[in-house]
């Protein structure tokens, strides 16, 4: 009887750890840059010795692939709040532009490690671009169900790539510049409306001009 009970408080401990060791890479990442994690600091901040991380992942591109998961997972949640809380195509453009920044300006080591791929040698496992070819995915989709309202000869892959060219261009040149101030403020924050009405007319009036 006492066995089950030993096993899931092993269990706990165990997934507590692994969290543990997450948050304290992302803070050696944050601090010192996304390509510095190292096995031997993160062991020093851990209290524990480094083989001992083993225990708990293959190595260093094991916790990377971890966290590239974690990126996506959370990059996720803004595109599903896209899709439901929109009510129009132009609506959902701009949740996912300021989503985006919004995203790396508060997880500026996942952003990078996601999609600036700062780490050489890094190659994401399949289950982590599974994960991010999901989205990706679903996103062409969602650009199909709009197609009633839409006035462009792109096709849906394009108009997903320019959306994301975008958000990534206006989020890189403001965390480069000016990582200090919100989202909407700035160089390029002040941005994203003028970044949004472009890309509104090129989607929905581009047919038109040809």
């Amino acid at each position: 009887m006492t066995a089950p009970d030993t096993l899931t408080r092993r269990q706990r401990v165990r997934k507590a750890t692994i969290q543990d060791i997450l948050d304290t890479a992302r803070a050696i990442m944050r601090e010192e840059g996304v390509a510095a994690l190292s096995m031997q600091e993160l062991a020093r901040r851990m209290d524990m010795r480094a083989p001992s991380l083993y225990n708990y992942f293959a190595g260093k591109m094991d916790i990377y692939d971890a966290l590239f998961r974690l990126g996506f997972s959370l990059s996720d949640a803004i595109f599903t709040k896209a899709a439901t809380e929109s009510e129009s195509f132009q609506e959902e453009i701009r949740i996912l532009v300021e989503g985006y920044m919004s995203f790396a300006l508060e997880n500026p080591e996942l952003y990078q490690l996601c999609f600036e791929r700062p780490v050489p040698g890094f190659v994401p496992s399949q289950q982590s671009l599974d994960l991010s070819f999901d989205i990706l995915n679903r996103a062409y989709q969602r650009v199909e169900s709009y197609r009633p309202e839409l006035d462009t000869s792109l096709t849906n892959e394009q108009v997903v790539n320019l959306v994301i060219a975008v958000s990534h261009g206006l989020t890189a040149m403001h965390l480069a510049n000016e990582p200090h101030l919100p989202i909407g403020q700035g160089r390029f924050g002040s941005l994203i409306p003028i970044a949004l009405s472009m890309l509104e007319k090129t989607i929905l009036e581009k047919g038109e001009n040809q």
